[in-house]
């Protein structure tokens, strides 16, 4: 919006708005009298200066020849990649302004009057010289969209949390060394962009950007994590590559997390706890750190298509690597591996994956050949209760084990973490006083009647065998509260289960599920927990609204459309009453 200079000519109403000595870059008329009818104008890449910055927009008088009638208002002004030092107060004579575009130009300041652009919904000042943002943008309440990156502001203004309808925020490349407080008000943010700044923390308020799905914190001077950023639910891509980590935060709530970029840090250690709640997430990238070694739990990451662990410190790698089921791509490179040969390693993933699948196949060396690990924990057994052999990869438990507990009686029995391709038979001998077995982590294809023997069992864990049924002798354990039946090959919902009464929590995550019957469910009214995450649901029956015993319902990771994400986002309770609300009258 020019300011006059010169005289108008005669019998033309827009000459006051063109320089008198300097004519500048020529805008077509038709394009102005095309905005005129279509409200958008698109001045991109002309050269223009701030003197004919919005080139007489506010004029866009009507000639003889216009009809007024097919007029409309400006919503849409396009102006980047010009020549733009600043922009006019006269902004504000646009108020229909929608999108205001002045990115790629050479802005050092923005018109307090841009918070008079009431609807404005997207305003992108990207790429100029800002130092500071006017605390008069913080009145514009319908921005969805802001866009601040690469420019040089070394604050931002504290009223950020007004932008209440704020959906995408970018202030990357900039010089912020911290984030307003207010940032927490910003709910339905959905993208926030920090990155290549000088940040050394994020407030832990952050956390309750309850719809945030993309945080990007590269290349700052992060040394932790709040360890509130970990119940951020709806959370899928997260970046802290580039920083100053030296360890991984825990994720118990992030559910839906795909994407986790944390290369170029300090981190020294991954342990079980930083993956075990990650059942979602497909790319893990941690290249150019210090890891030392890489946990069993690794396999627990069953929908892992990406693992980039390239230029670290680890040696060895375990074998059960070669069982995730999608893996596509494994970065090794830059590791004193020891175990694997130089050769193999260039043969490509799959290769590699093979030569590990082929080792975990290996008679495994078990208590019983390692006097050292066949001790018995007489004092676990006697004190505990707990008859304990886990984590030995073993193919068979020992005689001996069952032997001692001959004349004392255990209620715990552990056998996870083994290669056990079945249910020791002699479990059936504890059938007196077990009410625990943890079977977790094995390679059991089926369950044996011996354990249908079990009637005090009360807590059944199972996670990660390879499981397609359950025989219908397991309604004989008529106690049975809890069962763990996650990351098996389940096809179907076992039809057993509905007949168990006592079940309290169900967890059948990470299967193939592709059905409930809610009209057997409704039966079992001490069912206060069922967990169907990562199945293949194509649709969610209204009548499990009718489950009214359920305090928590999981349904995320299905392919069904409804209840859509926001619905399940809000928890069990709105869960069922949106299913209730369409069950046919």
């Amino acid at each position: 919006i020019a300011r006059r200079k010169g005289v108008a000519a005669a019998g033309d109403p827009r000459a006051g708005f063109r320089r008198a000595a300097e004519p500048g870059p020529a805008v077509p008329q038709g394009l102005i009298r095309a905005a005129r009818k279509s409200g958008q104008l698109n001045l991109s890449g002309r050269g223009l200066t701030e003197g004919e910055c919005l080139l007489r927009v506010q004029n866009l008088s009507f000639g003889a020849a216009d009809r007024w009638w097919e007029q409309t208002d400006l919503t849409k002004l396009i102006l980047a990649s010009n020549k733009l030092q600043c922009l006019s107060e006269d902004v504000k004579l646009l108020p229909a302004l929608t999108v205001l575009d002045v990115h790629d130009n050479q802005l050092t300041s923005l018109p307090s009057a841009l918070g008079q652009l009431e609807n404005l919904q997207k305003l992108d000042v990207s790429h100029n010289k800002l130092k500071s943002i006017p605390e008069e943008v913080m009145q514009l309440s319908h921005l969805r969209s802001l866009l601040l990156q690469h420019n040089e502001l070394s604050c931002l203004p504290d009223g950020f949390g007004q932008l209440v309808h704020l959906e995408e925020l970018d202030v990357s490349n900039n010089h912020l060394t911290d984030i307003p407080t207010s940032f927490a008000l910003l709910i339905n943010l959905v993208r926030l962009n920090l990155a290549c700044n000088q940040l050394k923390n994020l407030p832990a308020d952050i956390s309750a950007m309850r719809s945030l799905r993309q945080l990007d914190c590269t290349k700052n001077y992060l040394e932790t994590v709040p360890s509130k950023l970990a119940t951020m639910a709806s959370l899928e891509q997260l970046y802290l590559r580039k920083n100053k980590l030296r360890s991984l935060p825990e994720f118990p709530s992030c559910k839906l997390l795909k994407e986790l970029h944390a290369g170029e840090n300090q981190i020294e250690i991954l342990n079980a706890e930083n993956l075990k709640h990650l059942n979602s997430l497909s790319v893990l990238e941690l290249r150019d750190n210090k890891i030392k070694s890489v946990p069993d739990e690794i396999t627990l990451l069953q929908k892992l298509e990406r693992l980039d662990l390239a230029n670290n410190d680890i040696s060895r790698l375990p074998y059960t690597l070669g069982n995730l089921p999608q893996l596509k791509f494994l970065a090794l490179e830059g590791n004193p591996l020891r175990t694997i040969r130089r050769d193999l390693l260039q043969k490509g993933t799959q290769e590699l994956l093979k030569y590990l699948r082929s080792k975990i196949q290996e008679p495994p060396v078990t208590a019983m050949t390692l006097p050292s690990e066949s001790r018995i924990n007489m004092h676990a057994i006697t004190t505990l209760k707990l008859l304990e052999y886990s984590e030995k990869q073993a193919a068979v438990v020992p005689e001996e084990m069952f032997d001692a507990v001959r004349s004392h009686p255990v209620t715990t029995v552990n056998f996870s973490k083994n290669q056990l391709s079945e249910i020791p038979p002699r479990i059936a001998e504890l059938k007196d006083s077990l009410c625990d077995v943890n079977l977790g982590f094995n390679k059991i294809s089926s369950v044996s009647l011996e354990l249908c023997l079990l009637r005090k069992l009360t807590h059944l864990d199972l996670r990660n065998n390879f499981l397609t049924s359950l025989p219908e002798e397991m309604e004989a354990l008529t106690g049975l509260q809890v069962i763990n039946l996650s990351f098996n090959r389940f096809k179907a919902f076992p039809g057993v289960l509905y007949r168990i009464l006592a079940l309290e929590t169900i967890l059948l995550s990470n299967n193939q599920v592709g059905s409930v019957d809610p009209l057997q469910l409704k039966r079992m009214d001490r069912l206060g927990t069922l967990d169907l995450q990562n199945n293949d649901l194509l649709q969610v029956p209204p009548e499990l609204g009718n489950c009214e015993s359920l305090r928590t319902l999981l349904l995320e990771g299905n392919p069904f459309r409804t209840p859509r994400a926001a619905v399940l986002a809000r928890g069990t309770a709105a869960v069922l009453e949106y299913l209730r609300s369409r069950i046919p009258a």
